[in-house]
């Protein structure tokens, strides 16, 4: 199964990077950021109508090269100025093609809060982000036992990150709920198949706790979709491929919100 191919791949690459900077050295790295953050990325999408979490994604397993021309930095300042409010950005290396410099120099260029969108494997990472500017994290129910979920949300939550929980189905979302979850996400990606059905999102939503911000992910291609998610109590949207293929990303943002955005 992919998934498991990609865990593997970042498990490796883990252990690399900590052969480079050691454990203890990135957690004394986060605790030096001076910088406290009041959970920024919560707060943009709290505000009233649905939100757009914009990714920043050159590749995918599922598409393959999506961007051959990527100008990361002027892509992320587009999201900004088309008025989005978060970006996420793409730090896996071997499936998606992403970085963690990318996500350091638009963390540092942007005011919008920044996601780590990655496959969160090992509380070094979480330090790692907190490091490369992040005001947020992904952490994947279906690569987490409870333990790990726990833990992780915690460590993030100290460090004064905000935490997407990414669940697949209701027992997920009960994980992410049990965990403390603030900000849950459903993926309409299909992990093991890779299909794609909205209904996911809308299914799943009357599951999620009110106080709690539903963000509806994959597959979000036109207005038509983001209202019915919108109708369906979801309070944001992650899109990628179809912002990231569009040449105006700006416009695109604008049809997509059904000409109420931007």
């Amino acid at each position: 199964m992919i998934l498991d191919d990609i865990t593997a791949a970042v498990a490796k690459r883990i252990e690399q990077d900590k052969q480079r900077i050691p454990p203890e050295e990135m957690k004394r790295r986060a605790a030096d950021v001076k910088e406290k953050k009041d959970f920024p990325f919560e707060r943009a999408l709290s505000h009233p109508g649905i939100s757009f979490i914009c990714e920043v994604k050159r590749a995918s397993p599922s598409k393959g090269l999506i961007a051959a021309q990527f100008p990361y930095m002027d892509i992320a300042r587009e999201y900004e100025a088309a008025g989005a409010a978060a970006i996420s950005v793409l730090t896996e290396r071997d499936y998606f093609q992403g970085s963690g410099q990318y996500l350091q120099h638009i963390a540092a260029a942007v005011a919008t809060p920044v996601i780590r969108k990655d496959f969160i494997l090992d509380a070094y990472q979480i330090y790692e982000a907190r490091v490369w500017g992040a005001s947020a994290i992904l952490l994947i129910c279906a690569i987490l036992e409870d333990e790990r979920l726990v833990s992780f949300f915690h460590i993030a939550d100290s460090l004064g990150l905000s935490v997407l929980v990414e669940a697949h189905d209701a027992g997920e979302i009960q994980r992410a709920v049990r965990c403390g979850a603030r900000v849950i996400g459903v993926n309409n990606r299909n992990l093991k198949n890779f299909t794609v059905s909205l209904d996911t999102s809308c299914r799943l939503r009357p599951l999620v706790p009110k106080e709690c911000l539903f963000v509806a992910e994959s597959g979000i291609c036109t207005a038509a979709d983001v209202s019915c998610l919108q109708d369906n109590g979801v309070d944001a949207v992650l899109i990628g491929e179809t912002l990231m293929r569009s040449p105006d990303k700006k416009a695109m943002l604008h049809t997509l919100a059904g000409g109420r955005h931007g």
